[in-house]
């Protein structure tokens, strides 16, 4: 199938790893020229090594975009260095989970700093030229936003927010062009996830296999995702073969169902 984004550019934020690594390479792998970011220098020339194998051009930013001038300076960048904008991926942030009552202020403001005030400022700076090339915006939330727990209050508020906004950028993008949509992934096999897992079978004891099975179970899953599952859900969705699709917030999440 011909997705219509061989020579497209892409910025993927916090695609040193995880998540936001999977879409980076899923859109080099279909023609896009890629711009990296993250806080880890090492990991960041490991992940445009593997996009240069794959013929595409490729460049990276060691920036933390909690601060407030970084999003436009992220934004030159990518236009001095790769030549303008197609598709934004705004994937970089994570939440501390824990108990409400002991989370502090400071916990919620880092919450908040990189995942909805760095993507809002990065949308802003980055609409004028998503504008001029119609391109396309994706947010990738959390299924926190719709499900929303005792231990991860942080990271609900967030994703819910980042949804909220994504969607006012959506009606904006009607009129100005851009396409703009979020994706709410369930569980994905991440280091973040086999950290959690780790802490747990050293919390409880229990083998991994009895442990991965039980957050299955808390989500009601079929499977852990993947982040090739995400990042070819990105390339489909910023691709000329999804172009009606405007506004949307997409589960992917193996069928996981809510438990009342």
């Amino acid at each position: 199938m011909e997705f219509g984004l061989n020579g497209k550019i892409a910025l993927v934020t916090g695609s040193s790893r995880g998540i936001g690594r999977g879409i980076a390479l899923a859109l080099a792998a279909e023609g896009c020229d890629v711009m990296l970011t993250g806080r880890d220098t090492a990991a960041l020339e490991e992940a445009a090594a593997a996009i240069r194998a794959l013929g595409r051009r490729v460049a990276f930013s060691v920036i933390d975009l909690r601060e407030q001038e970084a999003p436009a300076k992220l934004i030159e960048q990518v236009r001095h260095e790769l030549g303008g904008l197609d598709i934004l991926v705004n994937n970089a942030g994570a939440t501390k989970r824990g108990d409400f009552l002991t989370l502090t202020d400071a916990d919620w403001e880092d919450g908040y700093a990189l995942k909805f005030f760095g993507h809002m400022r990065l949308a802003r700076a980055a609409w004028p030229l998503l504008k001029e090339r119609h391109g396309s915006l994706v947010t990738i939330g959390g299924t926190g936003a719709r499900k929303p727990t005792a231990q991860f209050t942080i990271g609900s508020s967030v994703n819910a927010a980042a949804a909220a906004f994504t969607k006012c950028l959506a009606d904006r993008g009607k009129t100005d062009g851009v396409q703009v949509n979020c994706i709410h992934p369930s569980v994905v096999e991440t280091d973040r996830t086999r950290r959690r897992i780790k802490a747990e079978i050293e919390r409880t004891g229990k083998p991994e296999q009895e442990i991965r099975g039980e957050i299955l179970r808390e989500f009601n899953t079929i499977r852990f995702g993947t982040v090739e599952d995400v990042g070819n859900l990105v390339t489909f969705i910023v691709s000329s073969r999804s172009t009606w699709l405007q506004g949307a917030t997409i589960d992917l999440d193996g069928g996981e169902i809510p438990v009342l």
